[in-house]
C-alpha cells in the first residue's frame, strides 16, 4: 500500500492581487508551494507527490522542486477549470498507477502549514475507514437568517453539531476514483465551491473526521500571507535562546 499526495495548485489567486499565482509567491526566499511540498516530502509515510499545477508554471515547479530537494515529486499535470476539475484530473492521472487500496491525500497547495501529526492522523483514519477529512470544532455562534427579514434571526445552530473541514483529506484510490467518475456522469457535487468531501457526502458516502490545526490556514488574501509570515517567524523564534 502506498500513500500518494495530490496537491492542488491550479488557481490564479486573483484575490491576492499579485502579478503571479499566489502559490508561487516568495516568502523568505521560498515559494509558498515549496513550503507545502516540504511537509509531504518530510513525512515518512508519504511515498509520492503529484501536483496539479496552473498551466505555464510546470517547468518552474520542477525547477523549484530540484532546488529545494523535493524528491518525492513524480507528476506535474495541468489543472482544470475549477478546484473539482483539477482534483478530478489528478485522480484520473493516477489510473493505472495507483492500486485500489492506496491512500490518496488531497491537499490545497496554498495551505503551507501542514502539521505532521495532522497528516499522520488523516492517513491512519483513511486506512481504517476508507476516508478521512481534517476537521476542527466550530467555536463561534451560528445564526440562521430569518426567511421573512434577512436583517433578523429567530434560530441558531448549536455549534456542538458543527465541524470546520479543510485539507488534507484522504481516500482509498478505488473509492475516490469511482466517485469522481460517478459525480461527472450524474453532474452531482462538481459545481461551484464543491470539493471532494462535499461531493462524497452528496453521493452518499459517510465521512470520518481526523485531527486538524488552527495553523493550517489557506492563503487567500494579503492578510493571510502576513499571518503565514508571523507563524514562520514564531517557529524560528522557538530556537532562539533567551
Amino acid at each position: 500500500m502506498s500513500n500518494i499526495a495530490v496537491i492542488v495548485a491550479g488557481g490564479v489567486g486573483s484575490r491576492m492581487h499579485q502579478d503571479i499565482p499566489k502559490q508561487f509567491i516568495n516568502v523568505y526566499d521560498k515559494p509558498v508551494i515549496i513550503y507545502t511540498l516540504e511537509s509531504f516530502q518530510k513525512h515518512p509515510e508519504v511515498d509520492a507527490i503529484e501536483v496539479v499545477c496552473i498551466d505555464g508554471w510546470h517547468d518552474m515547479l520542477w525547477a523549484y522542486a530540484k532546488q529545494f530537494n523535493i524528491t518525492k515529486l513524480k507528476w506535474v499535470i495541468g489543472g482544470g477549470d475549477s478546484a473539482q476539475g483539477s482534483i478530478a484530473k489528478g485522480i484520473y492521472n493516477l489510473e493505472g498507477v495507483a492500486k485500489p487500496e492506496d491512500i490518496i491525500i488531497i491537499h490545497d497547495g496554498i495551505r503551507p502549514m501542514v502539521d505532521e501529526t495532522v497528516l499522520s492522523d488523516v492517513i491512519i483514519k483513511a486506512k481504517k475507514h476508507g476516508n478521512a477529512v481534517t476537521s476542527m470544532p466550530y467555536n463561534e455562534q451560528i445564526f440562521k437568517v430569518a426567511e421573512d427579514d434577512e436583517d433578523t434571526t429567530v434560530e441558531y445552530i448549536p455549534r456542538e453539531t458543527l465541524r470546520r473541514v479543510s485539507t488534507p483529506q484522504a481516500y482509498r484510490f478505488d473509492l475516490v476514483d469511482e466517485k469522481y467518475h460517478e459525480a461527472y456522469e450524474k453532474n452531482i457535487g462538481i459545481a461551484g465551491s464543491n470539493y471532494t468531501n462535499t461531493m462524497m457526502v452528496q453521493l452518499g458516502v459517510r465521512l470520518y473526521f481526523a485531527a486538524g490545526s488552527d495553523k493550517n490556514i489557506k492563503l487567500t488574501t494579503k492578510d493571510d500571507l502576513e499571518m503565514f509570515k508571523s507563524y514562520l517567524k514564531a517557529d524560528k523564534d522557538k530556537w532562539l535562546k533567551d
